[in-house]
């Protein structure tokens, strides 16, 4: 069978594809003997394996010497980086191999995928399994990742989300290879990260009296026991978690908890109860950098990974522009007016984050506004992303409309209410985070790119994964595979389908591959 044919064959229908795929004759069975031989370092994902599997299979897979399944880091596969891995799968023994054990975890995941759909139902779901063939089939596959930076972020802000489903969330971008949850923790309908110094910020911040006229109050934080064990669960399955804090704009739910950070410390605020872009900003005065500080050492505490997200886009200058203690910080900092505000703080706060050992992130409007520290997500378009690329700054392109998931996926009348405009699969498998036409040294600068699920329409869990699925399988598919072919994705996705209904995602089910050219 040609690596072609082995591709669109149900047996080896992977999302995202892998880089080379040697169909062999055979299977091998999985039963109640088969042991598990993990090697030094190898530890974790033979647990993930176990963790995941056994609850549906009921295959103890029992740590062995002569286990027929061996999980093994070897410096010999550095060539497939940090996340690749060579998996073999013989009648007899399964093999997987990697330099790094972020490519044992994902081969995990393409060894659930070569399993029954059966093997991914969730733990304490119905069981239809009694004598069920837990087989996989023989096959060789040397996979590797096309983008070091692959991820989805999840607006927590304005519909907080149960942290229980946040996990599950992070279980699906892990079961398709996606590496970062992009966490948007605070904006203007809400704050949803505690902070010990500043209790204000979830007891005033997390809760907003209606949305958008509904009458309806709504109100959520999390705990900094479920943040902790949010980023430990995720970095047991290779998934890095990556906190947004906003500032200085989409601030007015910190403002109303402590009015004393904004530029009318007078004026009592509510958190916002519409969308859109709030004029109510963060003041420029010593007392809100200190603020800042202090909320980022607990952000750097929670979270170990080495990017915090500032937010830094959207900030109206209005407020700014009418206050005195704006107009003293501008002259004290030799500053050319309330513009350059935005600029002036954002490196303030970066440098702490440097101080922490941290790199910030920053959405960009334009490719230019950003201080040089900061890693950029372009998201208005791909050319906004070239532009702060070749000014020096690593970028993630995050195009509004190739990766925002908020958008209606077709113009059917029975679509969930979203942004206007429409965003449908095809659409999003044909994001392109590093355009041909690039200068090679702004394409070297794309670290890889991330879908945006905005909750300003989406409410509940079910509503996030409709807009989710299987839109992010086409981008999962894109960031991690340099193979490009739409004919062929959705013949893998026409079975992938199968694996998203054993886990009991009920997204937009695409119409027939056939029938869609």
């Amino acid at each position: 069978m040609s690596a072609a044919a082995a591709a669109r064959h149900p047996d080896f229908a992977l999302v995202p594809r892998p880089d080379s795929v040697t169909a062999r004759p055979g299977r091998f069975t999985l039963d109640r003997r088969t042991g598990l031989r993990a090697g030094p370092g190898a530890g974790a994902a033979a647990d993930l394996l176990r963790e995941l599997l056994t609850p549906t299979t009921g295959m103890a897979l029992e740590p062995d010497p002569d286990g027929r399944i061996a999980l093994l880091l070897d410096p010999a596969e550095s060539g497939l980086g940090a996340e690749g891995y060579v998996l073999t799968v013989g009648p007899d023994a399964v093999l997987l191999r990697a330099a790094r054990p972020a490519g044992l975890l994902h081969g995990v995941q393409t060894l659930r995928q070569l399993l029954p759909p059966e093997a991914l139902f969730p733990e304490g779901a119905q069981h239809r399994t009694a004598g069920a063939d837990w087989s996989l089939p023989c096959v060789r596959i040397a996979d590797r990742p096309r983008f070091a930076w692959r991820g989805a972020m999840l607006d927590v802000a304005r519909h907080f989300q149960p942290v229980a489903y946040v996990r599950r969330f992070v279980d699906l971008l892990a079961l398709h290879k996606l590496n970062v949850l992009h966490l948007h923790l605070t904006d203007d309908q809400g704050w949803r990260m505690p902070v010990a110094a500043h209790p204000r910020l979830t007891e005033i911040g997390g809760r907003r009296a209606e949305t958008a006229g509904d009458g309806i109050p709504h109100e959520g934080a999390y705990t900094r026991a479920e943040l902790t064990g949010l980023v430990d669960y995720a970095a047991r399955r290779g998934v890095s978690v990556v906190p947004e804090i906003e500032m200085p704009g989409h601030a007015r739910a910190a403002l109303a908890a402590y009015p004393g950070l904004g530029n009318r410390p007078g004026v009592h605020l509510e958190p916002w109860t519409r969308w859109g872009v709030c004029e109510n900003v963060f003041g420029v005065h010593d007392a809100v950098l200190d603020f800042c500080r202090e909320v980022l050492d607990e952000v750097a505490d929670v979270f170990p990974g080495p990017y915090v997200h500032l937010g830094g886009d959207e900030c109206p200058t209005v407020e700014w522009e009418r206050s005195p203690a704006a107009g003293a910080r501008i002259a004290a900092e030799g500053l050319s007016g309330p513009g350059a505000l935005h600029g002036w703080f954002l490196e303030a706060v970066a440098a702490h984050l440097a101080r922490l050992g941290r790199r910030p992130l920053g959405w960009t409007d334009t490719g230019g506004e950003l201080p040089a520290a900061f890693t950029a997500l372009a998201w208005r378009d791909a050319e906004h992303g070239r532009t702060a690329a070749l000014r020096g700054h690593d970028v993630i392109m995050a195009p509004y409309r190739s990766t925002y998931l908020d958008y209606p996926q077709s113009a059917d009348p029975g679509e969930p209410h979203g942004q206007d405009g429409v965003l449908d699969l095809r659409g999003v498998y044909e994001n392109e985070p590093a355009p041909a036409h690039w200068e090679p040294g702004a394409a070297r600068r794309v670290l890889g790119t991330q879908a945006q699920l905005w909750t300003e329409h989406a409410r509940t869990p079910a509503e996030l994964e409709y807009l989710a699925f299987p839109r992010l399988c086409a981008l999962a598919d894109t960031a991690w595979s340099a193979h490009r072919d739409w004919p062929d994705f959705r013949l893998r996705l026409d079975h992938h389908q199968t694996r998203l209904a054993a886990l009991g995602v009920r997204g937009r089910s695409p119409q027939s591959p056939l029938l869609t050219p």
